[in-house]
């Protein structure tokens, strides 16, 4: 049996430590540069409907895509590598594509294998939303669905993020009203239209929705979770004159419907991020 040469084996090992010294080194700066960006998502990238605290959420998510996979209106995107430590975790851009809700059941969150969009709360709002129904209408008429009653208080509890007003380009601020389609020629996002009064209950274009107002209050009449997320309140100003404000309520989920849908550009809304706890 042939002997393998001791200085051989001595220059092999120092050859193969000093090349697990420069990966080690190599993946240390890769974490750092991977970690820095994140430190900017808390702040920056929109979580879907029920995601658990941003330090927890991107250890928690396997990186699946089945929340971007079951959206029925494309809503949920995969943060790229230039997000650090986001990489692969799904995200909402509603300027884009904000959530409307169409899924009616949140999909996304049901579907998360490890929780990092957590149901309980939700279910326990479904469920407290149908007690308290069945308490006040012992006898519900024929029109009674229990799912809708259990959708509505689980859209209602959903807090992504808040949306915050630019009172320096909001045209009701600026007392002007606003005609025609509300985003640039070929803008493909979609939502789908909460008043019942019109036809169009499934998702279509925002640009399919023709709009005539007085005093431009698109963020009010066209959010999905209506009066009690926000409103179009009346003041008066210093010489008399009507003014009006869109006022966000604490009901406000952080779809982003409004900002989607908001005419001026760039939107007179932002989503400001909430987390969870």
């Amino acid at each position: 049996m042939k002997k393998t040469d001791p200085e051989i084996n001595r220059r092999q090992f120092l050859k193969n430590g000093a090349f697990a010294v420069a990966a080690i080194g190599a993946v240390g700066v890769g974490v750092n540069y991977l970690r820095k960006p994140n430190e900017e998502n808390t702040l920056t990238l929109l979580r879907p409907p029920g995601a658990i605290l941003e330090d927890e959420f991107i250890y928690a998510c396997i990186k699946c895509g089945l929340c971007v996979q079951i959206c029925p209106i494309e809503a949920v995107k995969l943060a790229g590598i230039s997000d650090g430590l986001s990489y692969g975790t799904p995200y909402i851009d509603p300027l884009a594509q904000a959530c409307d809700f169409s899924c009616d059941a949140m999909q996304c969150v049901e579907t998360c294998p490890t929780a990092a969009l957590d149901f309980v709360l939700f279910k326990k709002a479904g469920e407290g939303a149908l007690i308290e129904y069945q308490k006040a209408n012992p006898t519900p008429g024929p029109d009674y669905n229990p799912f809708v009653v259990q959708s509505q208080a689980m859209k209602a509890t959903t807090k992504m993020g808040l949306a915050v007003i630019d009172n320096s380009t909001c045209l009701a601020v600026k007392g002007k009203g606003f005609k025609g389609v509300p985003r640039e020629s070929g803008f493909e996002g979609v939502y789908r239209s909460p008043n019942p009064k019109r036809e169009e209950r499934k998702a279509s274009l925002v640009n399919n929705h023709q709009f005539d107002r007085e005093i431009c209050d698109l963020c009010v009449t066209e959010c999905p979770i209506g009066e009690i997320a926000i409103i179009l309140e009346e003041k008066t100003g210093a010489n008399g004159s009507k003014l009006w404000q869109p006022k966000v309520l604490d009901a406000c989920t952080g779809c982003g419907v409004c900002v989607m849908v908001c005419p001026t550009t760039p939107s007179s809304i932002i989503i400001e991020k909430l987390e969870m706890v």
